[in-house]
């Protein structure tokens, strides 16, 4: 019986991939559409500043020096300049929060400093706050950039707050940081929206207020009320 002698045949080395050349006026292209990108949103920061959140993209051209073609060139739209424009703001509001978050020595200081910073901060321009973070014509922020900032504060918090329940796994920490982000945006936004007035409290007293309401209560706040009040629900004579 013949034995047939099967060979395999050697495939034949592949020679390493050579680097294409790079293209120079490309590459100098494209830096100067990402220089002329940040410009364009910086300067949309400005105009909506000026004009209020609500200000059209045609407003917001003619305030920053240019025309709307270039802005949708840019952008597509008015909901891609709100992306650009919140990726930028709401990081800068992100590393501030948490550069102040740590300067604080007890978890409480901690949530005070981090909710000062984050009202401080809307404060400064609550137009360009208001634009990034709340919904209208143009549309709803695409998800993952405000989320995913307040996602990050909810975190920072949680890590303080292991030390206050004692016990690091347990199911309710996830309950009251979430709660509390809750009540900071609800309550700061609102702070945003009050006039102006003497009766007003100022971004550190506000923040001192958030983290009262957080850590202590309401109960604690409020006098208790006299026992020669009878409850509504009481009838008259019963003991």
């Amino acid at each position: 019986m013949n034995t047939l002698e099967v060979r395999q045949a050697v495939p034949a080395p592949v020679p390493a991939p050579v680097d294409a050349p790079v293209d120079g006026r490309s590459a100098r292209w494209e830096a100067h559409r990402e220089e002329r990108r940040r410009a364009l949103i910086k300067a949309a920061r400005r105009a909506i500043h000026r004009l209020g959140f609500d200000a059209s993209m045609e407003d917001i051209a003619t305030r920053a020096g240019t025309s709307k073609s270039v802005f949708y060139r840019y952008f597509g739209d008015k909901a891609g300049l709100r992306q650009a424009v919140g990726k930028v703001v709401i990081g800068q509001m992100q590393d501030t929060i948490v550069a102040a978050g740590r300067t604080a020595r007890t978890p409480r200081e901690g949530l005070v400093n981090m909710v000062a910073a984050y009202l401080q901060m809307a404060e400064t321009s609550p137009n360009v706050y208001t634009f990034v973070t709340s919904p209208f014509d143009a549309g709803p922020l695409p998800e993952g950039d405000l989320t995913g900032f307040f996602d990050a504060v909810t975190a920072m918090i949680s890590e303080p707050l292991r030390d206050l329940l004692g016990d690091p796994d347990s199911p309710l920490l996830g309950y009251w940081p979430t709660a509390a982000i809750g009540l900071v945006r609800t309550a700061g936004e609102l702070w945003l929206k009050t006039p102006a007035s003497a009766a007003k409290p100022d971004h550190a007293a506000m923040a001192e207020q958030i983290a009262a309401w957080l850590f202590d209560g309401v109960a604690q706040q409020v006098s208790p009320a006299p026992r020669s009040i009878v409850h509504p629900l009481q009838a008259e004579g019963t003991p």
